[in-house]
């Protein structure tokens, strides 16, 4: 089946490149029994690539069953995954299926897996790497096979690190990954997918669609839709029930948008002012900016430091530690012993002016955006300098795409 009978089938609009990729995974991975683990944003749809996948796979005539992890109650998930016996549990008066038991042969899409408890998540990659597990209250063990799809809107990798996920469950699900580009990042889709719910809105209400000027069009691709496809929607049915004009200009359309607030997300404190959240793509952006902002402070305290030591004059004449507090690092018993270390560099210092030795390592280069520029510089030099084929290999919108070209002032 291909790509444009996918999408028809499925009521998907658009067309970006993106958008396609993330389909393409999905067909291609859809007659397999690999896990598929889909990240996106709360409202992309991730749901959907769940059913695509089943429906071209060869369990598509057994059950399908979408569960929300995080709308299940930690006392009870177990049960509804795994089943469990009478007795097992307060209310438990009688033996009851799971979910991995009911669709035995079928697809489970678990929705959420982020807010997934650590001891489900234990029995979870039992099911995976087993095909086992065990009802609530009993010591048998049963066998199932059924496919898992999950998907999250958080960053599970993040979670593994500090310990609100398993690792091993992250690697076992995350076989094939399927990134579900967000609104913003796809903006060319935005005016199709308001006609298409503006004409649907026009057939239930029995109206006449409400259509927007290139102004207004111009003026919803620029608003970031945290919501994604299912504010978008909210968005077309407002507009189509309150809207006094069917013909949506600039000025109509201002006051159905939500006011964005840049203020809800930290300050970071530049060399030339503060720069807020706003001013970056993404979180990335905004981890480089603390990074080379820490670099310099670093770099800075590494040079007057290295000042003090370069003149024993001044250094001779008072006691071996007396920059102690500027200098935390400094160990006291070290200093009984006329010896200041520090973490990095290692420095030793004899008190008496006789010796004074240093590993060099005074002006490290801060690697991380010349990396960054190399990286969009292949990317473009790849792609044939087509900005939205470089943006898609890099993981990045091609918004922030362009910024950084402007900003490093690579020659395309």
């Amino acid at each position: 089946m291909d790509l444009q009978s996918i999408k028809n089938r499925f009521g998907i609009i658009g067309n970006s490149p993106s958008l396609n990729h993330a389909l393409n995974v999905a067909i291609q991975v859809a007659n397999t029994d690999l896990s598929v683990l889909a990240v996106g944003e709360s409202g992309v749809g991730k749901e959907v690539f769940s059913q695509i996948i089943h429906s071209l796979s060869a369990r598509k005539h057994n059950s399908f069953i979408a569960v929300n992890c995080g709308a299940i109650p930690e006392g009870t998930i177990d049960s509804e995954l795994f089943g469990h016996e009478k007795g097992s549990f307060t209310g438990a008066v009688d033996s009851r299926k799971g979910y991995f038991e009911t669709v035995n042969g079928g697809t489970i899409f678990l929705d959420e897996i982020g807010e997934m408890p650590l001891g489900t998540q234990a029995r979870l990659l039992r099911v995976l790497e087993a095909g086992e597990y065990i009802r609530v209250g009993s010591s048998k063990v049963q066998k199932t096979d059924v496919r898992v799809i999950a998907a999250t809107n958080k960053e599970l990798l993040e979670f593994t690190q500090t310990g609100r996920f398993r690792e091993d469950l992250y690697y076992r699900l995350n076989t094939v990954p399927i990134r579900v580009p967000a609104l913003r990042d796809r903006k060319e889709d935005i005016p199709v997918l308001f006609r298409k719910f503006a004409v649907d809105f026009a057939d239930r209400y029995k109206t006449t669609p409400v259509q927007l000027d290139e102004d207004a069009k111009t003026m919803l691709m620029n608003y970031p839709f945290p919501g994604n496809v299912r504010e978008l929607k909210n968005l077309a049915e407002q507009i189509s029930v309150l809207a006094k004009d069917k013909q949506i200009t600039a000025r109509n359309l201002q006051p159905f948008l939500p006011e964005t607030n840049p203020n809800r997300l930290p300050v970071l404190a530049g060399g030339n002012g503060s720069v807020s959240h706003a001013e970056f793509a993404n979180e990335r952006d905004i981890l480089y900016k603390l990074f080379f902002d820490m670099k310099k402070d670093v770099t800075e305290l590494k040079r007057m430091f290295f000042d003090m030591i370069q003149n024993p004059g001044n250094f001779n004449h008072a006691p071996v530690f007396s920059a102690e507090p500027m200098l935390p690092d400094y160990q006291p018993i070290a200093a009984q012993q006329g010896i200041m270390q520090t973490g990095n560099p290692a420095v030793v210092i004899n008190h008496k002016g006789a010796d004074i030795h240093q590993h060099e390592e005074i002006d490290e280069s801060l690697s991380i955006m010349e990396k960054e520029k190399e990286l969009i510089t292949k990317a473009l030099k790849k792609h044939k300098t087509k900005r939205k084929d470089a943006a898609l290999d890099l993981g990045i919108s091609e918004r922030t795409l362009y910024r950084k070209i402007r900003e490093y002032g690579i020659e395309e």
